[in-house]
């Protein structure tokens, strides 16, 4: 092989190379958002499960309340 087939070979190389450090890139933000999607969704069920038992909470006692009467 002359020199020339050898560098070609090396920039389709680089391409690839550069092409996959995209990729990579693009996979590491999808995956951030994801992550910081769950995050949130997280969030929003704990306080959710925290109104949830307020709830119960004053339901229960006015309950008691009732039949204290």
């Amino acid at each position: 092989m002359l020199k020339a087939d050898y560098q070609e070979i090396i920039n389709e190389y680089k391409e690839q190379v550069r092409n996959l450090r995209t990729q990579i890139s693009e996979l590491e933000d999808a995956g951030k958002s994801k992550d910081a999607a769950l995050k949130r969704a997280l969030q929003k069920l704990e306080h959710t499960t925290d109104d949830l038992d307020k709830a119960t909470e004053e339901i229960d006692a006015k309950e008691k309340v009732g039949k204290n009467k």
